[in-house]
């Protein structure tokens, strides 16, 4: 049974990489490695890590893409801004 589980989590930490790679939009990118770190926590949750687990969780999953955000967000915004001559 344990087997399974590890499995599952190891495809579904595949698939949110995967995911993360394919996508080529900042934003959404962001959202997708946040999922990833979700699903790293689980594999790592999974693999008896607890400790990495929550580490893992908090900054993988809200650290990270929160800040990949607010700096796509700043960028977007100063880059409208500008004027080439």
């Amino acid at each position: 049974m344990a087997d399974v589980l590890i499995d599952l989590a190891l495809l579904l930490t595949a698939a949110a990489a995967t995911a993360a790679v394919v996508n080529r939009d900042p934003a959404r990118q962001a959202m997708v490695l946040s999922l990833l770190g979700i699903c790293l926590a689980v594999l790592f949750t999974v693999l008896q890590a607890p400790d990495v687990a929550l580490s893992q969780l908090a900054v993988g999953s809200a650290v990270t893409p929160l800040m990949i955000l607010l700096t796509v967000r700043k960028v977007r915004r100063t880059g409208t801004g500008r004027r080439r001559k």
